[in-house]
């Protein structure tokens, strides 16, 4: 049987390398969207509003790479885009995303916030959003994953060793839950491979529904 190849619309090598454990590497085309801006979630509190837009994210992706593959004349590809963010709950405000550290000096300080003000002792929510298009026919799903950090007496002793592991950069949230950063937590809810960034086990009821598996 010769399997159909994909093409996963994405910068992160490990969205690519979570849909190598789902398909033969072989399969995969990775080409990322074109425009590397996306919109932001800052006005948003409303879990409901903070989903669409995370949809909206994603979808807009999947059509950015669907946009640079028609010249190619071969659009009956498969293509998998997703956005994964990390919401918390503040008293102030209600819900926050919060995205990537800020790529400035003091960017430990405000990973430091998070872990110690927002992380630490509570639960916060993974949430990826997924787009699937096959032959024109385009599907989405969301996939959320509830993470409970160890009290804060645990965090703040390993917090500084965290921070100079440099684990942190470049990761939402700030952490990598497949990395050192599954020390500082005592248990989640829903799926692993979602907060590391592609919720394998939405993917794969997507593809299957699509038959592409």
């Amino acid at each position: 049987m010769i399997l159909p190849r994909i093409i996963l619309g994405s910068r992160s090598p490990r969205r690519n390398e979570l849909l190598a454990q789902l398909l033969p590497e072989t399969q995969i085309e990775v080409i990322p969207p074109a425009d590397p801006e996306e919109p932001g979630f800052e006005l948003l509190h409303d879990l409901d509003a903070i989903q669409q837009q995370l949809i909206s994210i994603c979808t807009a992706k999947n059509e950015g790479v669907f946009q640079q593959i028609q010249s190619t004349g071969d659009d009956s590809i498969p293509i998998l885009t997703a956005d994964t963010i990390v919401v918390v709950e503040r008293e102030s405000v209600g819900l926050v995303v919060v995205g990537q550290p800020p790529e400035t000096p003091d960017w430990q300080e405000t990973v430091r916030e998070w872990f110690l003000n927002d992380y630490a002792g509570s639960t916060h929510q993974v949430l990826t959003g997924v787009c699937l298009r096959v032959n024109q026919r385009v599907m989405v799903q969301t996939a959320e994953t509830r993470v409970t950090f160890h009290d804060q007496t645990y965090v703040r002793e390993r917090l500084d060793w965290y921070l100079s592991t440099q684990e942190s950069c470049g990761k939402a949230g700030g952490y990598a839950i497949q990395g050192a950063g599954s020390i500082f937590v005592n248990h989640i809810e829903g799926s692993l491979s979602n907060v590391v960034g592609l919720p394998l086990e939405t993917v794969f009821e997507m593809l299957k529904r699509s038959q592409v598996v």
